[in-house]
């Protein structure tokens, strides 16, 4: 079935958004055994996200193909250090205090890390991220920070079945995204969209999409 789903996905996905802007695939690999993912990985994804430290490293040498690392879910500045140099990409760094702390953590040794801003683009209770209405402060104070480099945002839209708000709130990220992006250079990602809304989010803009269900089928939490 992941063969057939990876097959399916790349079939239908288009493989430039309206920007332009070629698309990334992250798998969402939260809960998936290692099989999985190789097989995941052998169908041809070749980025692979974690939610849970604690999986990313026990799974870490267990996965083939050297696919890119990605972490994307909640992290807790005390583990920084089981992610730190075999990560590609940090996609939640939602405070300051975090940002701060890779830092250190990074310049301590010697490397540099690349992140993505989350923001909070529904303004939800349950959800972290910088508010959209201090992107630029959020920006500022994070982007001289030492060993680190800015590469994007981050964003998750509300669970809606609301396609004119969730495209309200898409293209609102895209615009925070392309005037940090006139600041920066080094912008190339816009990471927003899951299984249920990654349609609409390409229509938006956003450039890096994080898929799990639509490539391991429905997660399994017993695994």
């Amino acid at each position: 079935m992941i063969e057939e789903n990876v097959k399916k996905l790349f079939s239908q996905l288009p493989e430039k958004n309206a920007f332009g802007e070629k698309i990334t695939v992250v798998a969402a690999v939260k809960t998936q055994t290692t099989e999985d993912i190789n097989r995941a990985v052998k169908a041809g994804i070749t980025d692979i996200g974690d939610n849970h430290v604690q999986e990313f490293r026990d799974k870490y040498d267990l996965i083939e193909g050297s696919p890119k690392r990605h972490f994307i879910g909640h992290l807790q500045t005390n583990k920084i250090k089981y992610l730190l140099g075999r990560t590609e990409l940090y996609h939640s760094i939602d405070r300051f205090s975090l940002a701060e702390e890779l830092s250190k953590k990074s310049v301590a040794k010697e490397i540099t890390s690349r992140i993505l801003l989350q923001f909070n683009i529904g303004n939800e209770e349950t959800k972290g991220g910088f508010e959209t209405d201090e992107y630029k402060t959020a920006y500022n104070s994070i982007k001289n920070l030492p060993a680190l480099q800015i590469e994007g945002i981050m964003a998750m839209l509300p669970y809606t079945d609301d396609k004119v708000v969730l495209m309200r709130l898409a293209q609102k990220t895209r615009r925070i995204y392309d005037e940090l992006r006139e600041k920066d250079e080094n912008f190339k990602y816009l990471s927003m969209g899951m299984s249920g809304d990654y349609e609409i989010c390409i229509e938006a803009g956003s450039n890096m999409i994080r898929l799990g269900t639509s490539i391991f089928g429905a997660r399994n939490y017993k695994k």
